[in-house]
């Protein structure tokens, strides 16, 4: 009975958690979404908005529906996300039910990049839920060889595809852990069915990837948007897997607090893993490392190696976190090649691991907390620079595809596209130099050339914009 409270108030207290602040201002692609299922009917949808994105469908089409009845504002278009990844952390609870499903669950409900990206419309949390509903059905097939098991394991992982193209990641290591486990029948009718989601999607896949081919020509830094392999990103993914999106300045004191946060959960991770190698630790490890290896292969021809795009593997480290607490010391230390420590470093090392689950757990709340709580760290303040410039009378110029925040905050604001500065006739302009750089846009030169100065640079949360006078 007590167990049963104790799950309840987990989800509970993860929905509140995630209700802290979930008003906070859209940013560029939150924005994107909401101005894609205003402006473009469902099918419409796939046949104009989708071949010009870089995203399968099936995210806007669930948003489409879902505003279509609870509208437009910033809680109802987050909303799916909350309720996605409540889903996920109730499947992972579920996967390991009887052993430590429990604290798994509670991981992944407050791992602070799961929290940020709850709060977020976009298709994040959708695409972890459906992998690890995959990943629940898969844990099911290996124990009971049914086409029932079967069928849903597919209808999930191509639900998956189509909602998050970089979720062919984790669905390529379906495939081979099934090889690898000899099930030839479950891997062919597999592939089948993947290979048949792929031919129906297939027209609209080709058409993004070419456009996707001219962004990386025409848009001079579009690459280190979508994510080179670089030692730096590399080293993002356990850092932001454990202690969110935040960071801070000095980057010194940033980097020592997440870096040792990492090493002590890396520390204790490595222990339990070398001290009791099971079967299912194996799996969890493969499916946590493997996609990741799959990633960074492929973002050697066509980037895409940022750590958001896998954070659908923090399902598979929370199922990877907890441990049993009745570990005695000598049943420990038996195993382990340091048996001749003093007695006071076993006792405690072998009490840092009783106590790691706990350890673990307030570590995310503390890290998720900090995000939560402190507006510096919330996303861009795209409703705040609306408000300050709606009186604006000046001509405003910025990067017309980045533009969806004000058009949702501020749709009477008429823009004009900074990579047009022609016909400057105004004493006065306004300049939100957002994305410029990574357009290779050079405005300055542009209106240095045309007799403008830059009078004033005015910053919200996130964002700046820039008043020129003509001398």
């Amino acid at each position: 009975m007590w167990h049963k409270y104790k799950l309840h108030l987990l989800f509970i207290s993860a929905f509140l958690i995630r209700l802290i602040y979930i008003n906070q201002s859209l940013w560029l692609d939150e924005a994107t979404t909401v101005m894609t299922v205003k402006n473009y009917s469902f099918w419409q949808i796939i046949t104009r908005f989708s071949p010009t994105d870089f995203h399968p469908p099936l995210y806007y089409l669930i948003m489409d529906v879902w505003t279509s009845i609870f509208g437009y504002s910033e809680i109802a278009l987050r909303m799916p996300s909350v309720l996605f990844s409540l889903g996920t952390g109730l499947i992972i609870y579920l996967i390991f039910k009887k052993s430590f499903g429990f604290w798994s669950a509670a991981f992944f409900l407050f791992n602070p990049l799961i929290i940020y990206y709850s709060q977020e419309a976009r298709m994040y949390s959708m695409v972890t839920f459906l992998v690890s509903v995959s990943f629940y059905y898969l844990v099911k097939l290996l124990n009971d060889n049914s086409y029932k098991n079967l069928i849903l394991l597919n209808t999930f992982l191509i639900l998956s595809f189509y909602t998050f193209y970089a979720s062919v990641f984790f669905i390529t290591t379906v495939f081979l852990y099934l090889l690898i486990k000899k099930k030839y029948k479950a891997l062919f009718i597999s592939s089948l069915a993947f290979i048949f989601s792929i031919v129906i999607i297939f027209p609209l896949f080709s058409s993004q990837y070419i456009n996707s081919r001219i962004a990386l020509e025409t848009v001079q830094n579009w690459s280190l948007v979508l994510g080179n392999v670089t030692l730096k990103n590399i080293l993002l993914f356990p850092i932001k897997f454990t202690s969110g999106r935040i960071s801070f300045e000095p980057k010194m004191i940033y980097y020592i607090l997440s870096g040792f946060w990492v090493l002590l959960i890396g520390i204790i991770l490595g222990i339990k893993s070398y001290r009791n190698l099971t079967t299912e630790i194996k799996i969890l490890l493969f499916f946590l490392t493997v996609p990741l290896i799959f990633g960074l292969i492929f973002s050697l021809n066509s980037p895409l190696l940022q750590y958001f795009r896998f954070s659908y593997l923090i399902v598979f480290l929370s199922l990877l976190l907890p441990s049993s607490s009745d570990m005695s010391e000598d049943s420990f230390f038996r195993t382990m090649p340091w048996a001749p420590l003093c007695d006071g470093v076993r006792k405690n090392v072998v009490e840092l691991i009783k106590l790691s689950n706990i350890i673990f757990l307030s570590g995310f709340i503390i890290w998720s907390l900090v995000y939560l709580l402190m507006p510096q760290f919330h996303r861009e303040d795209w409703k705040s620079l609306a408000n300050k410039l709606k009186s604006e009378k000046a001509p405003i110029y910025i990067v017309k595809s980045s533009s969806d925040p004000l058009k949702y905050y501020a749709a009477y604001i008429k823009l004009k596209d900074l990579r047009s500065l022609e016909n400057l006739n105004s004493k006065k302009i306004v300049v939100i130099p957002y994305t410029a750089d990574i357009h290779g846009v050079e405005y300055t030169t542009s209106l240095s050339t045309a007799g403008f100065i830059n009078e004033e640079t005015v910053s919200v949360r996130g964002i700046t914009y820039q008043i020129w006078l003509k001398k």
